[in-house]
């Protein structure tokens, strides 16, 4: 038997109350209305509701602070806040207090439905999610280094059979595969695992402070060497050195690092005194690196000093099936550092993580789910929390979709805007004279035609059709003034 569903309205309009009744009951929907915050609060608590939609202007309260109050109470309520009055200000307060959506209450008539769908659905996905165990938590997996596929248990595999020797490794694979995680893995599971890991980022730091970054310098070196300092070798020497974007080291450097690979051996900038280094040698590329020896922008003798083993990273793309353990363990890092509650990905948010494409890689992945927690207004994160870096609109282009969408679509949730919205009611009021419109409706539209005729009241009462005593009437009762100024 399928669950009744109760959703609970708390709005001051009576005439609102009873057409948004009317609009929502079914034999699988139960609706529960107040027009008292105090009530609307007792109601949540004792009935539990899937979703609350609350009017900001209620009392003894307005929904604003009744959206608060039960936040603190229970931090996966589904709360919609409507207003005929949305400032920005509003609507930025309801969302960094939790609210779910903030819904402007003249496109209701074409959006109820809709919104309350959305709101259900993500209602049942945080249901879902929370009753689902993490197959993974970050307590079980310290090195971040997690995947399931067959292309990660190769990686995996090779990583415990280079580590049983100090030979060089070469890692290679696109920006963001998470090659730093497997050269620390190599290290951890190694016999110098007493001692340092030291990485160092060959395309991060500028031509002519590499060499003074990587051996060291004596002072006087040069303009600014103020003192001697040890250089990436000697902080490593008895444990592992990671030379990341080895392929971007500058040509005239790769002599030098070609030295220490034979000799054992390297001298700080500056220097003239001979100084030994026992560090192991891992390095890492995206790039091509036996095109650039043919192109002689690497030296041949040094790539294969390096390239010794190799481990070849696979993208994310190749490894879907990883995308679900990735992404908890993810969830549950950032949710660890950030001191939030332990999180979850809704089922459908997890189908979209999983559709993408990732060009970015596992990085990629690790900046989405930190900034969907950061979105996030509940315990479960939901589809509209993932951000997956999509090039916004231009404001001419987005209003030309949203116009296309809205007359392919009157009643498609979240593209209709006040204007159109009232535009359309409008055109349906003239065609139907015996249409008799809910009292906040007519406020706005009366609003929206003073505004739109530039306070002409004849041109604004012909466009409401309506006589002009009518007009000037009902800006008497909704306090609107000829210099529009509105009440309220």
């Amino acid at each position: 038997m399928a669950r009744i569903q109760t959703i609970l309205i708390a709005d001051p309009d009576p005439d609102f109350l009873v057409w948004a009744c009317n609009q929502l009951t079914s034999p699988q929907t139960r609706v529960l209305t107040t027009s008292d915050s105090e009530e609307a609060f007792r109601l949540y608590l004792r009935e539990k509701p899937d979703v609350l939609m609350a009017e900001t202007h209620l009392s003894p309260f307005g929904g604003m602070e009744l959206l608060g109050r039960i936040r603190q109470r229970d931090s996966n309520a589904v709360i919609v806040l409507t207003s005929a009055f949305g400032t920005t200000q509003a609507v930025i307060e309801s969302m960094r207090l939790g609210a779910f959506d903030f819904v402007r209450k003249e496109t209701l008539p074409f959006t109820l439905k809709a919104v309350f769908d959305a709101a259900l659905k993500a209602q049942a996905e945080m249901r879902a999610a929370t009753s689902a165990k993490p197959q993974l938590t970050v307590e079980e997996h310290q090195e971040s280094l997690v995947g399931k596929s067959e292309a990660m248990a190769q990686v995996f595999k090779m990583i415990g059979r280079v580590s049983l020797s100090d030979a060089p490794v070469m890692i290679t694979g696109e920006s963001g595969s998470g090659k730093e995680l497997v050269a620390r893995a190599i290290h951890t599971y190694s016999q110098r695992n007493g001692k340092s890991f030291v990485a160092i980022n060959c395309a991060a730091i500028p031509e002519q402070l590499l060499e003074s970054e990587l051996f060291g310098h004596e002072k006087g070196a040069f303009t600014g060497a103020v003192g001697q300092r040890s250089g990436r070798f000697e902080q490593s020497n008895g444990g592992t050195l990671f030379l990341d974007e080895i392929g971007d080291m500058p040509i005239q450097l790769q002599s030098k690092i070609l030295r220490v690979l034979q000799e054992g051996e390297f001298s700080r900038v500056g220097g003239s005194a001979t100084l030994k280094a026992d560090v192991r040698i891992i390095a890492a590329t995206n790039r091509n690196l036996e095109q650039d020896v043919a192109e002689k922008k690497f030296r041949e003798d040094l790539f294969y000093r390096l390239n010794v083993v190799r481990v070849q990273l696979p993208p994310l793309r190749q490894r879907l099936e990883d995308i679900r353990l990735l992404a908890e363990y993810f969830l549950q890092k950032v949710a660890t550092r950030m001191r939030l509650p332990r999180l979850k990905l809704s089922e459908d948010a997890m189908k979209v993580l999983e559709g993408h494409n990732w060009p970015g890689n596992v990085r990629e992945l690790e900046n989405t789910i930190q900034r969907a927690c950061v979105l996030s207004t509940s315990d479960v994160l939901l589809p509209k929390d993932i951000p997956l870096g999509m090039a916004p609109l231009s404001p001419e282009a987005d209003s030309l979709k949203t116009a296309q969408a809205t007359r392919d679509h009157p009643s498609l949730a979240g593209v209709v805007t006040k204007e159109m919205a009232i535009d359309s009611l409008l055109r349906v009021a003239q065609a139907d004279p015996s249409i008799q419109l809910l009292p906040w409706l007519e406020r706005e539209f009366t609003i929206y035609s003073m505004r739109a005729t530039g306070g002409n009241q004849v041109r604004a009462a012909k466009l409401l059709g309506i006589t002009r005593a009518t007009l000037r009437k009902r800006m008497e009762i909704f306090g609107i003034t000829k210099e529009l100024n509105i009440s309220g």
